[in-house]
């Protein structure tokens, strides 16, 4: 949140002058601490049983986290998010959560909130955490939240967490999946949402559901089942058509326009990067081809940035199917095509993924940047539709 006035003034982190002679190397981190769950979230693109005895024997071990975390604080880094799996599964969490503060970083908490308890609660007054917590909802009854989480007991636990933090001021936000088995809940939640003191926005919803980073393929047809269509998707999304159309004319004026052949197109891995629970750097959550793993544990995090990321990033596409569509596609921004998507959905980089290329198509159509039987890789005249989009009312 930006604060002026004739004593303050906010500038971006990359920007400040302490920066002016050594630019950062590493800005943000998200590191998952363990891939095990104790929900089994229908939906869910990563998690293991809680009790997975072989996942959580092969986890980085508290020294060897804190020993990546020193190295992360030299390189500037000011952000870790800290996530899943359940983070709060690990039996160290407090340790390492401290670790990071005392060493003057922010922590971003994901979490399904089940596992919050008093001494947590003292934690984090004692030390706040920097950053809003944020707890995904995955219902507003027993009945539709544990149709989600497929695990009895998980609504009582998860509001008993929710409640807590409320009742010691500890600040949060809430977000939901959007699914078949709980859609019934939508007023009620963003009712609910809007009593929550620091939901300063309406919350968030994940609805177009990633396959299985691991590509351990045995949950992908339930996956596919519950994910939104892209009409269903579009139809949610767009429920406030005014705000959503204003949003979009600010995201395609920056963000819309053919990528080419190179794959990746984003920030990732620049200043930032993903630990994934055994210790392998990646440039984010979902590239986790065995070709763009670095290993931490026989490494640092100043060589992965240096010079292995520089390669994974300097990728380009030779599927052709990929060359002929998705690289001459003006609606890459709005399309989620990307690597890491190519990557849960074929096992490969540069697979056009059909699914995502609809949604964005839909999207496109209602918002009058393509007709009803154009396809945006055969538009030409894309930078003009955009400005006249972006000037209209």
């Amino acid at each position: 949140m930006a604060f002026e006035n004739k004593y303050v003034r906010t500038v971006k982190a990359a920007d400040f002058k302490l920066w002016e002679k050594a630019q950062p190397r590493l800005l943000n981190l998200d590191i998952e601490l363990t891939e095990r769950c104790n929900n089994n979230c229908l939906h869910c693109c990563i998690n293991l049983p809680e009790n997975d005895e072989s996942a959580r024997q092969r986890e980085l071990t508290t020294d060897e986290l804190k020993k990546i975390l020193r190295e992360a604080a030299s390189l500037g880094c000011l952000s870790v998010r800290l996530t899943g799996g359940e983070p709060l599964l690990r039996p160290d969490f407090a340790e390492l959560y401290l670790f990071i503060r005392k060493l003057g970083i922010k922590v971003l908490l994901f979490t399904n909130a089940t596992l919050i308890n008093a001494d947590l609660i003292q934690l984090f007054r004692k030390y706040p955490p920097g950053e809003l917590i944020e707890v995904t909802v995955y219902g507003m009854t027993q009945r539709t939240y544990e149709a989600v989480s497929r695990v009895k007991g998980t609504f009582a636990k998860a509001f008993r967490g929710i409640t807590l933090l409320l009742e010691n001021n500890i600040p949060f936000v809430v977000k939901s999946a959007l699914l078949p088995q709980n859609r019934e809940d939508i007023p009620a939640f963003e009712a609910w949402a809007k009593s929550i003191p620091w939901m300063t926005k309406p919350p968030r919803y994940s609805m177009f559901f990633d396959l299985r980073n691991r590509r351990d393929s045995d949950k992908n047809d339930l996956i596919a089942r519950v994910r939104a269509t892209p009409d269903d998707g579009i139809d949610f999304i767009m429920r406030n058509p005014e705000a959503y159309r204003k949003d979009m004319q600010a995201f395609c004026a920056k963000f819309t326009s053919p990528p080419g052949d190179k794959l990746f197109t984003c920030g990732a891995g620049k200043k930032s990067g993903t630990i994934d629970a055994y210790g392998n750097f990646q440039v984010c959550m979902l590239v986790r081809h065995p070709a763009t793993l670095y290993d931490l544990r026989r490494g640092s995090l100043q060589d992965a940035l240096d010079n292995f990321f520089p390669h994974v990033l300097a990728a380009k596409a030779k599927n052709s199917d990929y060359l002929q569509k998705c690289a001459k596609c003006f609606l890459k921004g709005l399309c989620e095509q990307c690597p890491g998507k190519a990557w849960t959905e074929h096992g490969t980089l540069d697979t056009p993924v059909s699914y995502l290329c609809d949604i964005a198509h839909k999207q496109a159509r209602l918002l009058g940047l393509l007709d009803e039987h154009e396809w945006a890789w055969q538009v030409e005249d894309w930078r003009q539709r955009i400005d006249r989009f972006v000037a209209s009312e």
